[in-house]
């Protein structure tokens, strides 16, 4: 009788141990946040600076204050800022400055300035595509005359604050005088953005 009353004293000790055990390997834990980074944030105010050229066809572009047929070199300037009213969709307000010259002699320097509206979509984290419209003025020695342009560009990231762009648009003149089509140069540009 001793050794059954043993037999369960020591079999309810065992039991009473491993419950034991079993309640302590239940513990409560707060899971560790995973990380995941987030991609490019492309909302907010930039500025830039782009290289390329002007392409002028034989018709009359800036009411003649710009020579046809000729290519000039660009260089100029950007600020603006973007909005993502929904995911993937970006717009964005953009004002640009740019100066055209040509080292023949007979040909004349001049500049442009356009304010333009952008409408994009963020393709990936790193990447963007958009249209572009805008209105402005080209400006000689020999005058102002009103512009306009459409075209489009992407840009990528190239880390948390910098992109590259790349962007061609099709321009023209609100002077109806000889012949004038929709789209009189082309421009073309790749230029580096710092977004704050």
């Amino acid at each position: 009788m001793f050794v059954r009353s043993l037999a369960i004293g020591v079999s309810a000790a065992a039991l009473m141990v491993g419950g034991a055990h079993a309640a302590d390997l239940i513990i409560p834990t707060t899971p560790e946040p995973i990380y995941a980074p987030a991609g490019f944030d492309w909302e907010g105010l930039y500025i830039g600076a782009r290289l390329g050229g002007q392409f002028v066809g034989a018709d009359t572009y800036a009411a003649g204050n710009v020579t046809p047929s000729t290519t000039y070199g660009v260089v100029g300037a950007a600020v603006g800022v973007n909005f993502i009213p929904m995911d993937p969709v970006l717009l964005g307000v953009e004002v640009t400055a740019d100066y055209m010259w040509n080292t023949t002699a007979a040909v004349t320097s001049s500049g442009e300035f356009f304010a333009n509206l952008r409408a994009g979509a963020i393709v990936t984290d790193n990447a963007m595509i958009y249209a572009l419209g805008g209105v402005g003025f080209n400006n000689t020695t020999a005058g102002s005359t009103g512009v306009y342009q459409l075209g489009g560009g992407v840009e990528f990231a190239v880390n948390d604050v910098v992109t590259v762009r790349g962007e061609v648009v099709g321009q023209g003149d609100f002077d109806s005088a000889g012949a004038d089509t929709f789209f009189e140069a082309t421009k073309a540009t790749v230029g580096v953005f710092y977004h704050f």
